[in-house]
C-alpha cells in the first residue's frame, strides 16, 4: 500500500557557492561513514505542503552522499485523513478530540500500511501524525532504528489526544522536533532539536530576475504597477488567511493602490483545505484586487518564486505554526516578511532586524505601511533576514543534522 516517490537526483556540489565550504566538508565526514546505510521515510502526500517539500530535496541528497534513501507515501481514503486533520488540529490545540471511531479508523489505515512496508530498512523515518502507528504493526522491521519527525507545533496539545499517541510515540527509538518548546511532558525517547530548511536549487526558490517575476504574475491579472502583498500558504485556520484580508483592509486606505495575493496549495492529505478555501473566497467579499490561487490555477513553485520576488511585501500571519517555511522562503528572496508571532517564526524573524513579528491584523496592517513607507530600511531589514537563512535554514544543513542523527543512533562512529 506504501507508494514508493520517485525524486530524481541532486548533487551535494552543487551548492559549494551558496553555503559555508566548512558544512559541506562536515557533511562528506559524516556520510563517508555512513555510506551504505538503508533509510525510509514515510509520509503521508508527496505534494503540498513543507514535509513534501523538504523530502523532495532530502532524499536525493542522501542518495547522493551514499546512503540508500527512499521516500514512500501512505494509502489513505478521506475518512482516515479526516481523522488525521483532526488530530493535527487537536495536537495544535483544538479542543476537539477523537472518538473511538476514529481511532479505529486511524489504527486501521496504518496497520493496511504496515502489511505493504517490505524492504530491508536499517532505519525508518515517520513524518507527522498520520503513519505514526506504522512503528507497532511492523514486526518485519524490529530490528530497524525508528525515528519519529514532528513537523507541528505540539506546545500546547489537547490532552486527551496527546495521550491516546503517546504509547505509539514512547516506542520509536528517537524523535526530531523543531523546538524545545514543541517536545511534550514525560517519556519522550531520545529527542533532538532541528528545525527544517528550503533548498535554493528548486524552482520555487532559485535565483529569479525581477523581470521574469513581473512577466509570470502579470500573467494572473495584476497590475504591475501597483504595490502587491502576499501570503502563501496552505488554506486552513491557522494560517489566518481571513486575518490577512482583515489587514489588508485596513492597511489599504494608507496604501493606494494595494493588491493582495493569497496562494495556497491543495494537499491530498488536507480534506479541510476545501473548505476553508470556500470560505476564503466568500470572505474576501468579490473584491477584484484580492487574487486567491493555487496549484489548481497552474501555480507551482516557479510561480510561486515568481510572486515572492515580486511582491512589495509577505506575510505569513499564522495563529499556530509548526516553522513556516513560506517565511524561510521569502526571507530568502530578501522580501519584507511580516509572520505571526507563534511557533518556529520567531526563530527566523527577529523583529525589527530581520522583518516584523505581529500579533494581531492591526499590527500587520501597521507593518505593511512601515514597509512601504520606509523602503531603504525595509530593503535592508530583508537583506539580514537573507543572510540568516544563508546561515540557518538551507538544506544542506538539515542534511548536515540528519547525517549526526543517524550517526549516533547506528553507531557508526
Amino acid at each position: 500500500m506504501l507508494s514508493r516517490i520517485n525524486v530524481g537526483m541532486k548533487h551535494l556540489a552543487d551548492y559549494h557557492s551558496i553555503v559555508a565550504h566548512e558544512l559541506l566538508a562536515e557533511i562528506t565526514e559524516l556520510a563517508d561513514e555512513l555510506r551504505g546505510l538503508k533509510v525510509c521515510h514515510i509520509n503521508a502526500t508527496s505534494f503540498g505542503g513543507g514535509v513534501a517539500e523538504i523530502l523532495t530535496s532530502l532524499v536525493p541528497l542522501m542518495n547522493d552522499v551514499g546512503i540508500a534513501a527512499e521516500w514512500r507515501v501512505m494509502f489513505g481514503r478521506e475518512e482516515f485523513f479526516q481523522v488525521t486533520k483532526t488530530i493535527h488540529n487537536a495536537l495544535q490545540g483544538s479542543s476537539t478530540g477523537i472518538t473511538p471511531t476514529e481511532q479505529r479508523i486511524f489504527e486501521r489505515y496504518n496497520l493496511l500500511n504496515a502489511g505493504g512496508l517490505d524492504g530491508d530498512y536499517d532505519v525508518v523515518i515517520v513524518h507527522d501524525p498520520q503513519p505514526l502507528a506504522l512503528r507497532g504493526n511492523t514486526p518485519t522491521l524490529e530490528n530497524a532504528k525508528w525515528i519519529w519527525r514532528c513537523h507541528i507545533d505540539l506546545s500546547d496539545p489537547n490532552p486527551g489526544v496527546l495521550e491516546y499517541l503517546r504509547p505509539m510515540i514512547e516506542g520509536y527509538d528517537a524523535t526530531v522536533f523543531h523546538m524545545a518548546q514543541y517536545v511534550p511532558q514525560g517519556n519522550i525517547p531520545n529527542v533532538v532539536i532541528v528545525p527544517p530548511a528550503i533548498d535554493p536549487l528548486t524552482p520555487k526558490n532559485m535565483a529569479l530576475s525581477s523581470e521574469d517575476a513581473a512577466y509570470i504574475v502579470g500573467q494572473f491579472g495584476l497590475d504591475l504597477t501597483r504595490p502587491l502583498a502576499l501570503q502563501v500558504s496552505r488554506f486552513d485556520p491557522w494560517k489566518d488567511p481571513l486575518g490577512v484580508i482583515d489587514a489588508y483592509r485596513l492597511a489599504r486606505p494608507h496604501i493606494p493602490g494595494l493588491q493582495l495575493a493569497l496562494i495556497g496549495s491543495m494537499a491530498s492529505d488536507d480534506p479541510e483545505g476545501w473548505e476553508y478555501y470556500n470560505r476564503t473566497v466568500e470572505y474576501a467579499q468579490g473584491d477584484s484586487d484580492i487574487f486567491i490561487l493555487s496549484n489548481l490555477n497552474n501555480v507551482g513553485g516557479l510561480e510561486v518564486n515568481a510572486f515572492q520576488v515580486h511582491a512589495n511585501m509577505v506575510m505569513q500571519k499564522s495563529t499556530r505554526e509548526g516553522f513556516g517555511l513560506t517565511v524561510t522562503e521569502s526571507m530568502w528572496k530578501a522580501r519584507p516578511t511580516i509572520g505571526g508571532n507563534t511557533g518556529g517564526i520567531p526563530l527566523q524573524i527577529e523583529d525589527g532586524v530581520t522583518g516584523y513579528l505581529v500579533r494581531s491584523p492591526e499590527e500587520c496592517a501597521h507593518s505593511m505601511r512601515e514597509i512601504m513607507d520606509h523602503p531603504r530600511s525595509a530593503a535592508a531589514m530583508a537583506q539580514r533576514g537573507k543572510e540568516h537563512v544563508r546561515a540557518e535554514f538551507l538544506t544542506p544543513r538539515l542534511l548536515r543534522d540528519w547525517l549526526r542523527i543517524l550517526t549516533n543512533l547506528t553507531h557508526r562512529q
